[in-house]
């Protein structure tokens, strides 16, 4: 019984989606019931939630009466036992982690040497607005090192990645859908505010009532983020893993999108992410980011997971950032790093980073002059790095000059029995090993080149500088 999605818009809502809207008589819903959406009744606010007390009208409807809260007015609110005696306050709200990660398990309340939790299905709201014990209910000793999250302790204030808007953002505030009894009784993280909305309530607390609060808030624009696009940061890796918080998702992200978070976080909770990610990911994020940042993730790893990362990356990145590291952490990477790799980058590194040598990758597809058609496209199969860097073919010779360029379109639409000797350019642009980084941007503007094969004497192939270095060149010198 989970509420997907719920859009605050001050002191109207919208409840989309929500399986625990059911009749009573167990009857499947038709088509024009399963998408019509519940209306929402406004009805006079209590002490507590005085936003709404949210009400589906379909005939026979068990759902009625579930209460909208917020954490910032639910922390500290008076719990009572079930003759109306005062227990303490609630400090806490304990949340699952894991497949049923929006479920309230506990509120907590009681001195830091005696906690005491009980379930939402538990208590029960007074006319008053406090919290009451039913007669069924049974508290339990509670430990703050339990693998719960703790909303107030592990949420509020604090930093989480918004995984649909792709952008870092600070909580300032919870809001909770608590179901009535007949429902079960459970209550749910369903939404975390990130707006000022959230920020404007905590600031009004103990200044003002609850009542006077909301009616002041209720125009303030909502900025919130469903439960479900919420990432959690934890810096801690043992409590990660008893919390059961991973990142899986980021890994969908475009790296200039993951790159973007990582230079938007504190610095421990960015070792903490990109030490979560896996090696190809890493790798691409770290190609995104800035120069100083780079350096600074590098050197908060050891030198093993640091080579497995430069190994995924295109060689001439990998060249340039090992280059802005210290000699002996440089040359512990190196050798941490696979033989095949590890000589590429040596190689490249003996360029100078503003050369074409030091802005090439030594990953292109070549093929023999005399080859076919059908055996270059096989050669481009077998192609073991990003195939979207690739947009040309090289002809070489036995000995690796360059003797042509063909197109990658061209080869397309070729007979798979044709030569690529004749689909090559009667001209193309190359350029020696040595030339500035500015040349080089100079030749790609005017002969608007998407790659430039790199060679060395006897114009013997030995890189390619793909347009994306190009610009990479040029966002630094703007």
């Amino acid at each position: 019984m989970r509420a997907n999605e719920l859009f605050l818009r001050g002191q109207s809502a919208s409840i989309i989606s929500q399986p625990f809207f059911q009749r009573k008589s167990g009857r499947p819903l038709d088509s024009n019931e399963k998408t019509a959406r519940p209306t929402i009744e406004r009805k006079k606010a209590q002490p507590m939630q005085p936003d709404e007390t949210k009400k589906n009208h379909k005939e026979g409807s068990t759902a009625k009466d579930s209460i909208l809260i917020h954490l910032s007015l639910l922390l500290g609110s008076t719990i009572l036992d079930a003759a109306g005696h005062s227990l303490g306050r609630v400090r806490e709200v304990a949340v699952t982690t894991g497949g049923r990660s929006s479920l309230v398990t506990e509120l907590v309340w009681g001195r830091k040497d005696d906690l005491q939790a009980v379930s939402p299905a538990g208590l029960e709201q007074t006319p008053k607005g406090d919290l009451r014990l039913r007669g069924d209910a049974h508290p339990r000793p509670f430990n703050l090192g339990e693998p719960l999250l703790l909303l107030d302790r592990d949420l509020m204030d604090q930093q989480i990645i918004d995984v649909h808007g792709r952008k870092v953002v600070r909580v300032n505030d919870v809001s909770l859908l608590w179901l009535p009894q007949e429902c079960g009784g459970e209550m749910r993280a369903i939404e975390v505010e990130v707006g000022t909305l959230g920020a404007m309530r905590r600031l009004l607390k103990g200044i003002a009532t609850k009542r006077a609060i909301e009616r002041i808030t209720k125009k303030i624009p909502s900025h919130a983020i469903p439960w479900d696009f919420v990432d959690l940061i934890e810096v801690d890796p043992a409590r990660r893993v008893r919390l059961k918080i991973s990142h899986e998702r980021l890994s969908q992200f475009h790296p200039s999108d993951l790159a973007d978070i990582l230079e938007d976080l504190a610095p421990v909770q960015r070792e903490a992410i990109f030490n979560q990610l896996d090696e190809e990911v890493a790798a691409e994020a770290l190609e995104e980011v800035e120069p100083k940042l780079q350096k600074q993730l590098l050197e908060s790893m050891d030198s093993e997971r640091a080579a497995d990362i430069m190994e995924e990356m295109d060689p001439s990145a990998a060249a340039d950032l090992l280059g802005e590291l210290r000699k002996e952490q440089s040359e512990a990477i190196l050798e941490e790093m696979e033989p095949e790799e590890r000589e590429e980058v040596k190689e490249l590194l003996e360029f100078s980073e503003h050369s074409a040598a030091g802005r090439m990758t030594t990953k292109y597809v070549a093929v023999p002059a005399e080859a076919t058609v059908a055996q270059a496209i096989e050669a481009l199969r077998n192609f073991d790095d990003d195939p979207e860097t690739v947009t040309e073919i090289y002809l070489v010779n036995e000995g690796g000059v360059l003797l042509g360029v063909v197109p990658l379109a061209r080869l397309l639409l070729a007979l798979p029995e044709s030569r690529v000797a004749v689909l090559s350019e009667s001209r193309f642009v190359s350029c020696p090993a040595g030339m500035h980084d500015k040349q080089v941007a100079e030749l790609f503007d005017r002969y608007n080149l998407y790659a430039l094969p790199v060679v060395e004497e006897h114009n013997k192939l030995v890189g390619v500088v793909n347009v994306d270095q190009v610009i990479a060149f040029m966002r630094q010198q703007a």
